[in-house]
Order: structure tokens, then C-alpha cells, then sequence
């Protein structure tokens, strides 16, 4: 389901699919952590959307996928999972 808004200035819109991104160091394997931390808190992970990029300087990586958010909530749930992880140093 793809909700769009007539005007770009409402900002975001829920029920909706909302990208999330986790850094952290390369070592944390945050491409097997993030998805099962997201689905651990009632998050649906779409599948087939992960990405990963390690840093210039290979100390750290970056996961990113697509969620599914029917909330504000949910939404605000996604980034705190992640937070909580001791190995995730910021999330987008």
C-alpha cells in the first residue's frame, strides 16, 4: 500500500514504508543484528531492501533497510530498538 500526499509539505505520512539506517562498528554484525532487533519490537521489515556500506576508513558500517510504520509510534519504535543495541552508535 502506497499512501502519497497531494502536497509535499505535510511531511510524514502514516500508515507508510520509511527507510532506517544503523551505524556501528564493522565488527557488530549490524546486517544480522537490525533486522532481527526491528522484528523483535513488532517492526515489519520489508525484505529485500537491505543495504550495508562499510566507511572510508572500514572502522564502521552502515546497515539501511525499509520498514513499515502504521504510526508515529511504530515509527519512534523503530529508531529506539536500534538505539538501545550497545554496538549501534546512531541511526538516520
Amino acid at each position: 500500500m502506497e499512501i502519497k500526499s497531494d502536497n509535499p509539505d505535510h511531511g510524514f505520512q502514516f500508515p507508510g514504508q520509511f527507510e532506517i539506517t544503523a551505524v556501528g562498528p564493522v565488527d557488530a554484525a549490524l546486517d544480522i543484528e537490525v533486522p532481527k532487533l526491528l522484528a523483535a519490537a513488532g517492526i515489519t521489515v520489508l525484505p529485500d531492501t537491505m543495504s550495508t556500506r562499510d566507511s572510508s576508513g572500514g572502522k564502521y558500517v552502515s546497515v539501511r533497510l525499509s520498514f513499515r510504520a502504521a504510526s508515529r509510534e511504530e515509527y519512534e519504535a523503530a529508531h529506539t530498538a536500534l538505539r538501545e543495541h550497545p554496538q549501534v552508535k546512531w541511526t538516520l
